[in-house]
């Protein structure tokens, strides 16, 4: 994370919780984040040092006036001004980890070889939730390199229980023994 999306991210979420907004603004810059991914030459343009202050700013009003919470919208003309809106992502990022931490939920991703089913995406987090002690938010990633089995991936704790992951700790105590 970048310094500038560190310190954007954490004074929003500090307006945002002192405002009781913190839920209406976290779903508000996935949206937006999302919007941003999928049109990346609008950050372009509205980054772009050619084009007048004044006009990017009337994009962003002209875009999302009326669909954004004002905090969220004077926030992004912010990073406008201050040529950082290409640290919007990483801001969104900050502010979900400042949520996540007040709110008891950790994110977790699974990696497996194929996709898992409900039933076994339900109870992992379930089991997830045990240990931790938290609310899990799970994400899927298909890999078929780890060949079978599971790794989770939560809060910086690698849970390794593939195929691939097993037998790399064979050939770790094999290369061991035979040195």
């Amino acid at each position: 994370m970048t310094k500038a999306g560190d310190l954007y991210g954490q004074s929003l979420y500090d307006l945002a919780l002192s405002e009781n907004l913190t839920d209406d603004i976290l779903v508000q810059m996935e949206s937006v984040k999302e919007i941003f991914k999928e049109n990346p030459d609008y950050i372009t343009l509205l980054s772009e040092p050619s084009v007048p202050k004044k006009e990017r700013l009337k994009l962003v009003d002209e875009a999302f006036d009326g669909q954004l919470q004002p905090y969220l919208l004077n926030f992004i003309k912010i990073l406008v001004e201050r040529g950082l809106l290409r640290q919007f992502s990483a801001c969104s990022r900050r502010f979900r980890e400042s949520y996540n931490k007040d709110h008891g939920i950790a994110e977790a991703i699974v990696t497996s070889a194929i996709t898992l089913n409900d039933s076994q995406i339900d109870a992992l987090k379930h089991k997830l939730e045990s240990i931790t002690g938290k609310k899990i938010l799970l994400s899927q990633k298909i890999d078929a390199s780890v060949l079978g089995g599971i790794r989770v991936d939560i809060e910086g704790k690698l849970f390794d229980g593939t195929v691939q992951g097993r037998l790399d700790e064979l050939r770790k105590k094999v290369d061991e023994t035979v040195m």
